[in-house]
């Protein structure tokens, strides 16, 4: 019986030693889906040091989930490597819409962060958006690492429609789309001009001023739309601008919004302040101040020149 005792002890410090070589990875792994064979299998063929010894350890520790995971170190010993590929969460991206950003900008920027295809990205969000812009909410989202382009804008796009549902079933008592439309048209145009959070009822309430006059709302940031997100609007852009856009030359509200907006943004849309106010005009502290006379703005604008 002792021979039977030596195989065993045999068999178990092989079986240590075999659990502590180590395993070279990436901190971050896709895991492919199938059966615990067939994701040691392909491991293996795509360079793991793994054998088919590894499937039994890893059907007692646990099957992984499938799609990429956060491994969170690039050497392990055997059976920490395998213990954290039962275990391991999916890798999460965050991705931040900045309040005031286009459609097109955000969407280029995510397509670099997780190496998607941009045409693609715009192509669904056209396709499944209610809104041509915003239709995307400005907040920051959690998102696996690896989703697809159409997952992505479906996902983006449901969270945020849900987000907009319940800020105007709280306010209205009702969701309708159309109404929805010109509120974010409108908070789209505050988010760009005001310089800060308490001016935007003050921005809001110019707006809604103006257009109960017929007046053109003249304001600069709704030429701040798609590429030209960034781009300093300058007297030639708003002389040559031809678009919808340009509410130097047309009166009444852009068709779309300009960009993503914020809740303070919207909730001003909303509600906001009661004034006579017609104009305003950024000063030196980089604010702005609002005028209800035409003759106190021309003077607040030969403060600023």
């Amino acid at each position: 019986m002792a021979w039977i005792k030596n195989i065993v002890l045999t068999l178990i410090i092989t079986f240590a030693f075999y659990t502590t070589l180590p395993i070279q990875t990436t901190r971050t792994l896709l895991v492919p889906q199938g059966s615990i064979s067939h994701i040691i299998a392909q491991l293996a063929q795509n360079g793991y040091a793994l054998s088919p010894i590894d499937r039994y350890i890893l059907a007692f520790l646990g099957k992984p989930q499938s799609g990429w995971v956060d491994i969170g170190a690039t050497e392990l010993n055997r059976i920490d490597f395998l213990h954290k590929l039962a275990t391991a969460k999916a890798k999460m991206e965050p991705l931040t819409l900045i309040p005031g950003e286009t459609t097109e900008l955000f969407l280029d920027s995510v397509a670099q962060q997780l190496k998607l295809d941009k045409n693609k990205l715009l192509a669904y969000y056209n396709e499944f958006s209610h809104f041509p812009e915003a239709g995307i909410y400005a907040d920051t989202y959690y998102v696996p690492y690896g989703i697809s382009e159409k997952h992505l804008i479906f996902f983006l796009l449901e969270e945020s429609t849900k987000k907009y549902k319940a800020i105007s079933e709280r306010v209205y008592g009702n969701y309708r789309e159309k109404k929805w439309l010109d509120i974010l048209i409108i908070a789209s145009i505050i988010q760009k001009e005001a310089a800060n959070t308490e001016e935007m009822p003050l921005v809001s309430s110019v707006i809604f001023n103006r257009l109960s006059k017929g007046m053109a709302l003249q304001m600069d940031g709704t030429l701040n739309y798609g590429i030209y997100s960034h781009i300093k609007v300058t007297p030639e852009r708003i002389q040559n601008d031809t678009s919808r856009f340009n509410t130097y030359k047309y009166k009444g509200l852009p068709l779309s919004p300009i960009g993503a907006v914020s809740f303070d943004a919207l909730k001003a849309a909303m509600k906001p302040a009661k004034t006579e106010y017609l104009y305003f005009m950024k000063n030196a502290q980089g604010r702005h101040d609002f005028t209800q006379s035409f003759d106190a703005h021309r003077q607040n604008v030969k403060k600023a020149q």
